[in-house]
């Protein structure tokens, strides 16, 4: 009988690690996800951010107009920032909220979600949530005239090759080689 819980106890040992791998596994429902999004406020969230995104969008507007001053009408920054905050006035979370539930299901657990959630209830989670959009803000403002940058650099790249191969369709003409 003794040797019977022992082989009991070891195959329940070895078995529990594979119980919760099964049930860590499950997942997460509409109602979890949900219950995260909630916790995590973010309808609030997703406000506070088109909020901190005014301020280097505004930048983002002077810096064109710096840049093509001669070629603007000299409202252009007061107009195209009104015009910014229009539709960061308008823009509706309503049917954004929904789309990422599918998502959340696909990438996450139960087992995830509700930690996720029990970590964002805590003072540390909710102080995450209240400097995000403050950070983000401070993000692209660092990062907006780098990625500018690139996206110029890239499309001029882009615009040359393009050239190279309209002029390379002429008769008589070889294909070059793209270059990288």
């Amino acid at each position: 009988m003794k040797r019977f819980w022992v082989i009991a106890t070891l195959c329940l040992a070895l078995a529990t690690p594979l119980i919760a791998q099964t049930t860590s596994d499950t997942p997460a429902t509409r109602e979890e996800v949900e219950h995260y999004m909630q916790v995590m406020h973010s309808c609030e969230l997703n406000q506070q951010m088109l909020v901190a995104m005014t301020k280097p969008l505004h930048q983002m507007v002077g810096d064109i107009y710096a840049k093509d001053r001669d070629n603007l009408p000299s409202d252009f920054e007061p107009r195209m920032n009104q015009f910014l905050d229009d539709m960061l006035h308008e823009f509706s979370f309503d049917k954004v909220q929904e789309k990422p539930i599918p998502l959340y299901q696909k990438h996450f657990t139960a087992e995830d979600l509700n930690a996720l959630a029990a970590f964002y209830s805590t003072p540390t989670g909710q102080r995450v949530l209240k400097e995000m959009p403050s950070l983000m803000a401070d993000s692209m403002q660092i990062t907006m005239p780098i990625m500018r940058e690139q996206i110029d650099r890239m499309s001029r790249r882009m615009q040359d090759q393009i050239a190279q191969m309209k002029e390379s369709t002429r008769p008589g003409k070889t294909h070059p080689v793209i270059e990288n």
